[in-house]
């Protein structure tokens, strides 16, 4: 017979290997979690589409015909969709971006962010007050609307642009016509390559039920300046993006 210490013995082995297992488990748990994140959000990021553009801003109070800072824009635009197998009647109460950082510093300009703003007929005005200095939130509503900082409560689109300001300046008085678009930076003898930066920030979706963060890493200009003069791209492959509960 197996004698009461062989037993208490086998009871000890028993219970640590199943201690073991259990704690093996959650570590795998939660390294998972660590490397994919929330896999199904009541709220997803379906897509972010980058559109690149380079523009004069005129100078005040200038006797030349042509006096401009020359800025190169990128106005990012993320589309939130409703996870349909998991909405559970929630709504979207915020959605924010913060901690914008620049990760790599161009040879040429100033890195600033700027959100809508209210004045009609332009999405962006270069006014100091609509410079980003913290955050930028959108609040849930009926619908989305970006001069009122408002995004659709069952999924809508957030946008700002990160503009690589005062590259250089141009005056003239000889030209007879100015496109803005790339060709402003042939003007300042200025390529791609010296406007290049880089930026992460903070992305944060909150609903009536829960928090979700991601950062986000992005490159500008995107691509080369195509024969418009701007740049593209459409990201629908969101694999790098992970978001996590905020507690």
């Amino acid at each position: 017979m197996i004698s009461e210490n062989k037993k208490e013995t086998v009871k000890l082995i028993v219970a640590v290997s199943i201690l073991v297992i259990v704690l093996l488990i959650i570590a795998i748990l939660m390294i998972k979690y660590e490397v994919e994140g929330e896999t199904n959000m009541a709220f997803k990021l379906s897509k972010i589409i980058i559109v690149g553009t380079v523009e004069g801003v005129e100078k005040a109070e200038s006797d030349l015909k042509w006096d401009f800072s020359i800025y190169q824009n990128n106005d990012i635009h993320f589309y939130i969709d409703q996870n349909a197998e998991n909405s559970q009647d929630l709504l979207i109460k915020s959605v924010k971006i913060d901690n914008i950082k620049i990760i790599k510093q161009p040879q040429k300009g100033n890195i600033v962010a700027y959100m809508p703003n209210s004045e009609a007929g332009r999405l962006f005005s270069y006014d100091e007050q609509y410079l980003i200095n913290e955050k930028l939130e959108y609040k849930g509503s009926n619908q989305s609307s970006s001069t009122n900082l408002e995004i659709g409560s069952k999924g809508g689109t957030a946008i700002i642009r990160i503009s690589n300001s005062n590259i250089g300046e141009y005056s003239s008085d000889k030209d007879k016509q100015i496109v803005h678009d790339a060709s402003l930076l042939e003007k300042i003898q200025t390529t791609t390559e010296q406007i290049k930066f880089g930026v992460s920030f903070d992305f944060t979706i909150e609903t009536t039920k829960a928090k979700y963060k991601a950062n986000i890493e992005l490159e500008f200009p995107t691509s080369e300046f195509g024969e418009d003069g701007n740049c593209y791209k459409e990201i629908t492959d969101m694999s790098n993006i992970i978001f996590k509960r905020v507690k």
